[in-house]
């Protein structure tokens, strides 16, 4: 009787829809070896996106899929990922130690954006990914708080900063180059040209995502971003009233015109419920992101509740993925962390660092 061939167990692993990638793992390039030894399999996967959260589940279920064919006795499935850089808008530069920035845009204040993404931020890094956070607003800044970092960044040449630490993630904010009480009284083109600074002076040290947390509107520091930094992604924060669908939708626009792919859209402050109770409520709406999602052809990323203890953890400057890591609103961050992740490892890659750089000399 003919064993199984390699082909019958990659047909097996088609059969498993990944709920990251949104399709099965061979159309996404995962499976990069298969070996049949006798009755023994051994299948290498290797994902584009980190996912130390989900690596056991997808392996089990594999390793089961395969174990059920006639002929095989034992199926060891190893799941790793590696994080690639991936193309960004034409004519915009590469910055040192960072692989893709991922700006986080709401198109009105209010929404929870800076906590969403601080969150991701956190999320992405407990994964298993390298992570790094700006801070983009220039007038209000606040991830420094969020952090719980104080003090100013060092600097080894005098010219350039080194990115502040705190819970494995790299940060870099004004609020750190500035007294807290001190009012950021600038025009257009100094916050801008501060961003600039922020982004292209700090030493990034190997960071897989960047992610970026953007003042609220569609202004001069957006269109900063959308001309001059060299963004891989965005994502549109929302909460499921009409007011702000309206000015997120403005937001989503605005990237589809300066050709930056949005990657899906994170509905805050979803469901309340009650403490006490239980109850569950839908204090501002409901289904608007999902609405919004349909309407433009872009990925729900996930929805999170109306909780107190995100809002607290915030301010207490212990974010809620670092201060309740095992609890129900971390893994919601966790699995959108992962979604985000998986749609950008999708997305062309980027080869420039490939590339030899040629050089024209008049001898």
């Amino acid at each position: 009787m003919a064993g199984v061939t390699p082909q019958q167990v990659e047909d097996k692993i088609k059969e498993y829809i990944d709920p990251y990638f949104e399709q099965d793992l061979v159309a996404a390039k995962a499976v990069k070896d298969v070996k049949v030894d006798g009755d023994k399999v051994s299948v290498n996967i290797v994902l584009g996106f980190p996912a130390e959260g989900y690596k056991a589940e997808l392996a089990s279920k594999l390793q089961e899929s395969i174990a059920s064919l006639d002929g095989i006795s034992a199926a060891t499935v190893n799941v790793s990922h590696k994080i690639d850089s991936h193309a960004v808008q034409k004519g915009v530069n590469m910055i040192p130690g960072v692989k893709n920035i991922i700006a986080v845009a709401s198109g009105k204040g209010g929404v929870g954006k800076s906590t969403t993404a601080v969150n991701l931020a956190l999320a992405l890094s407990a994964e298993g990914a390298t992570v790094g956070i700006l801070d983009a607003d220039i007038y209000g800044p606040s991830q420094p708080r969020m952090l719980g970092v104080s003090g100013q960044p060092d600097s080894k040449d005098g010219s350039t900063l080194e990115p502040m630490n705190s819970y494995n993630l790299q940060s870099m904010s004004i609020g750190y180059l500035i007294d807290e009480e001190t009012p950021m009284i600038w025009r257009g083109p100094m916050v801008t040209q501060a961003l600039e600074q922020l982004l292209n002076d700090t030493q990034w040290k190997d960071v897989d995502y960047l992610i970026v947390d953007l003042p609220p509107g569609t202004g001069d520091i957006q269109l900063t971003l959308a001309q001059k930094v060299p963004v891989t992604g965005a994502i549109i924060v929302t909460t499921p009233q009409d007011i702000a669908l309206l000015d997120a939708r403005k937001g989503l626009k605005m990237f589809e015109k300066v050709e930056v792919p949005v990657l899906g859209i994170i509905e805050n402050m979803s469901i309340h419920i009650c403490s006490e109770c239980g109850h569950e409520e839908h204090i501002f709406g409901s289904g608007g992101g999902q609405s919004m999602s349909d309407q433009f052809d872009v990925a729900m990323l996930g929805a999170l509740p109306l909780d107190i203890s995100i809002r607290k953890d915030a301010d207490e400057g212990k974010p809620t993925v670092v201060a309740d890591p095992d609890g129900r609103v971390a893994q919601i961050y966790r699995d959108i962390a992962r979604r985000v992740a998986a749609k950008l490892a999708l997305q062309q890659k980027d080869f420039s660092a490939s590339f030899p750089k040629i050089v024209i000399q008049n001898n």
